[in-house]
């Protein structure tokens, strides 16, 4: 199998990780946001948890996540 097949088990780890990183970062955003930013920290946290659920259900679901789908990053 190559390495970046979303169906290999090593790879589908490393994506639910990633996920679950991305819904943690998006909980501790709602938490530490100043009150003035609450709406604009709000809004980060909902990108931020949206993209972390999403590749945690691509790792179940053995698809690529829209994460992956932006293509290599310089």
């Amino acid at each position: 199998m190559h390495p970046k097949d979303a169906d290999s088990r090593s790879h589908r780890m490393v994506t639910a990780a990633f996920g679950m990183l991305l819904v943690v970062l998006a909980i501790a955003t709602v938490v530490s946001v100043e009150p003035a930013l609450r709406w604009p920290g709000v809004g980060v946290a909902v990108v931020l948890g949206f993209l972390g659920v999403d590749a945690i259900m691509a790792a179940v679901r053995r698809r690529p996540s829209i994460v992956s789908r932006i293509g290599p990053l310089p």
